[in-house]
């Protein structure tokens, strides 16, 4: 069938619910809001915000998200069936999912037959009751319920008959969508498949829930909407409970891109995706992963010096997408194991063009390059102080300063009550101008102290250097035993505009502290195009 033939897949996101139950995960009612922002920027038709009347924090969102003015997206209120016992209307979870005054209520209820006995205590036939009941009550009061059926694929491998038994509940209490939820996330491909076909033939739409706790959670998701699911639900980078849920910054693309199928997304959406992705990441306080397909920063990045030559060529021959289309972008890594290709196309990354003109210099940059990478520098996360070589092995960074010396105290004193008191001095001396500057610069660390006193022995000459901000230090250990180890100090830096990586390696934490910082003050001043002290 032609993607202009085929039936249109809808997107439900529930990262704001799902996801939120994945460890170390914790939004705040305005990370929700934010995120429900980006996720319509995207195109997402359905978002799940969480459980009204659960906790105040979810309560909080659908009051707040109320006032927004959502151009592509509706917000679904998520919850469970009736309590056994209790009618409709006298239900306190129905009457909060009510509360929540949302267009779009998602409720789940038990198939697997093992759950209604042993985990709710009541007769199988009760449960058909309290299915068929919820959802009909749910349905006479808001426009659209989407009915999700808990451990499906497990309750129709224990007892098919009653697992399809529930879906029938509810398609006939008026449910839009079925959604198979695979939610212990240990079923294989064929089981979907299966589970999916059967509940087909039941005659209502049909969407798909998956977990990861086998890594196929994206996998069983493409599955069945092979066979003819035609909505799909997830989370962004699949954030959710124990390994997670179908990521939909992959099953978005592999639909569109690779499968032909239309969404609510638009291509020109599309490009979104990496941003949003590392939004969300942002939100949940974690570093984004680097090796994540279609959005990671290194989904595009090529490292051999093999595939470099021939990317530089035609970029099909290692890659599957242009990364443009997800709104990512190729790299190009310079390591040992780099060519000239390598080092050719990072220098055109950078503008230095006519290369051909400078063999001999890259010859040399090669060289040394791999001599400093096995010595332990990485320039992968720190591709300033890449082009600063090159620069200056093509003879363009002019020297703004020259170091004569540093020295740094580091102080502990413990006060009265206890508590700590932890604080740095650091001495520098430089040349600049052809003077003499020394200067102190306290802080609470000694990284921290150095960087105060590099930046106040500079910001007359060079006022633009108040700017730079360091926002991640990392530090890895490389050789040597105990505390006389080598390290390799990779730090990230911006200045409101830009953002860039330098490293420094030494056995003294400290030095690589400090060559990493002076590297990136240098270009912080190449970058901006200032003219050298006199």
């Amino acid at each position: 069938m032609s993607a202009a033939n085929s039936p249109l897949i809808t997107l439900y996101d529930t990262t704001l619910r799902d996801g939120s139950q994945g460890e170390d995960v914790l939004f705040s009612v305005d990370d929700k809001v934010r995120i429900t922002r980006r996720l319509d920027e995207l195109g997402i038709p359905f978002i799940e915000g969480g459980w009204p009347g659960a906790n105040p924090k979810d309560d909080a969102y659908f009051a707040k998200v109320r006032q927004l003015k959502l151009k592509n997206s509706r917000i679904a209120a998520f919850g469970s069936t009736r309590r056994a016992g209790v009618r409709a209307k006298d239900d306190k979870i129905l009457q909060g999912l009510l509360a929540g005054e949302t267009s779009v209520i998602t409720l789940f209820g038990k198939t697997w037959d093992l759950h209604v006995t042993d985990a709710l205590n009541i007769s199988l036939e009760e449960n058909l009751d309290l299915i068929f009941d919820s959802i009909r009550y749910l349905k006479s009061r808001v426009d659209t319920v989407f009915y999700d059926a808990e451990h499906f694929f497990d309750g129709y491998r224990a007892n098919p008959d009653y697992g399809m038994k529930t879906l029938m509940a509810a398609r006939d209490a008026g449910a839009d969508t079925l959604i198979l939820c695979e939610t212990n996330g240990g079923r294989m491909i064929k089981d979907v498949v299966a589970g999916t076909q059967a509940a087909l033939t039941l005659g209502v739409p049909i969407g798909i829930h998956t977990h990861n706790d086998s890594a196929l959670a994206v996998a069983n998701a493409l599955a069945a909407v092979e066979v003819g699911a035609t909505q799909v639900q997830g989370t962004i980078n699949g954030i959710g409970e124990r390994c997670g849920n179908a990521d939909l910054t992959a099953v978005i693309p592999n639909l569109m891109l690779k499968m032909g199928k239309k969404t609510d997304i638009w291509p020109e959406q599309l490009i979104n995706l990496t941003r949003l992705s590392r939004f969300v990441d942002e939100m949940v306080n974690r570093p984004p992963r680097k090796n994540q397909p279609f959005v990671g920063h290194s989904a595009f990045a090529h490292k051999g010096g093999i595939h470099v030559s021939a990317i530089r060529k035609n970029s099909d021959t290692y890659e599957h997408i242009r990364p443009e289309l997800v709104g990512n972008r190729q790299r190009v890594l310079i390591s040992e194991q780099a060519g000239k290709s390598n080092l050719v196309s990072k220098l055109e990354e950078f503008g230095i063009t006519n290369l051909e003109e400078k063999d001999g210099h890259l010859k040399d940059l090669l060289a040394e390059i791999k001599e400093l990478e096995s010595r332990g520098y990485q320039f992968d996360g720190a591709e300033a102080s890449f082009e600063l070589r090159a620069r200056r092995a093509l003879g363009q960074i002019p020297e703004f300063f020259k170091l004569q010396g540093f020295r740094v105290i580091d102080e502990r004193r413990q006060r009265n009550g206890g508590d700590a008191m932890v604080g740095a001095e650091a001495t520098v001396k430089l040349i600049v101008a052809g003077r003499l500057v020394h200067l102190v610069g306290e802080g609470s660390g000694p990284v921290d102290s150095l960087h105060v006193a590099l930046s106040r022995a500079l910001e007359w000459y060079y006022p633009s250097i108040n700017d730079i901000e360091l926002v991640d230090f990392k530090v890895r250990i490389l050789s040597g035993i105990g505390t006389s180890a080598k390290v390799r100090v990779l730090i990230e830096w911006e200045d409101g505009n830009r953002r860039w990586g330098t490293v420094g390696v030494s056995d003294h934490i400290i030095a690589a502290s400090y060559d990493a910082m002076v590297e990136a003050l240098d270009y912080k001043l190449f970058i901006d195009g200032v003219t050298p002290a006199r």
